[in-house]
């Protein structure tokens, strides 16, 4: 398998959908519908090497993830998916919708290909 994602979205269809475009580019993807399912998730899995996050969700938002994800793991990479933000705050951000193309071409840019 290759590289392993964790990808979070409290919209289960965006979910399920970027969970299915990144495992047909040969990542194991793992799924969480909230940050703080996230952040267990995190806890426990170790092999978890990328984390792409939607930026607007209820209780934690990805911005704020993000910043506890990396404090968990320094080395873990981080990409946004937002429908209304511009600014990923110093991470790289795929605007919503985006097409599988989108994906792959910020993964390949940002953090390697699966």
């Amino acid at each position: 398998m290759g590289r392993v994602i964790l990808v979070v979205d409290d919209e289960p269809l965006v979910l399920e959908i970027t969970a299915s475009m990144l495992e047909d580019l040969g990542c194991e993807v793992i799924t969480a519908p909230s940050a703080k399912d996230a952040l267990e998730k995190l806890s426990t899995h170790a092999h978890i090497e990328i984390l792409i996050t939607d930026v607007n969700m209820p209780e934690m938002d990805g911005y704020q993830l993000a910043n506890a994800a990396t404090q968990m793991r320094e080395h873990l990479k981080v990409i946004m998916l937002s429908g209304r933000q511009i600014d990923g705050r110093g991470y790289p951000i795929i605007r919503k919708p985006f097409l599988q193309e989108n994906l792959k071409e910020t993964i390949a840019r940002t953090t390697g290909l699966c």
